[in-house]
């Protein structure tokens, strides 16, 4: 598969962009580890519900802005909802000046990584695939056959969009 690929051991966090990391939830709730590595803002893709319980109260007393996207990690789940509110908030988070944000779920696979490559598709005007050849080398990712569908159809509107212009 295109997306995962031998790395050797799997690591909690990936810089996978500069200033984009993708991780897990014991990236998220390690916050020495995340003040080391300066970052300043958390997407949680498994926010409330379902399963990683950080939030603004969490970070209190660090300088990291939140927030929290409610998907769940199935292939019904119209993580699309999400797209353009996350690439936002990335995009913010890499304009600030220093600025680094971390994008996590539960195991630092599927829905972090789905989001990571919706911003690069919309605000890095790349393909699915020029996507996907950007963050694999760094980290194993593997969005669930529901988000990828809902990737590759994100693509082709902004394709035609591209080309309609």
């Amino acid at each position: 598969m295109l997306m995962w690929k031998k790395l050797g051991k799997r690591e909690h966090i990936d810089e996978v962009r500069p200033g984009i990391y993708i991780g897990d939830q014991y990236a998220a709730k390690d916050k020495s580890l995340l003040k080391a590595l300066n970052i300043s803002h958390v997407l949680n893709a498994a926010h409330g519900k379902y399963k990683v319980n950080t939030g603004e109260s969490f970070y209190s007393g660090t300088n990291i802005t939140y927030h929290g996207v409610e998907a769940s990690d199935t292939h019904s789940f119209d993580i699309s909802a999400y797209f353009y509110s996350a690439a936002e908030f990335i995009k913010s988070a890499v304009s600030t000046p220093g600025g680094k944000v971390l994008v996590h779920c539960a195991m630092g696979l599927s829905r972090s990584s789905t989001l990571v490559l919706a911003y690069l598709m919309i605000e890095e005007k790349m393909t699915l695939a020029e996507a996907i050849s950007a963050v694999a080398p760094h980290r194993n990712i593997c969005p669930n056959p529901g988000f990828l569908e809902q990737l590759r159809t994100l693509d082709i509107q902004l394709q035609n969009r591209c080309s309609a212009t």
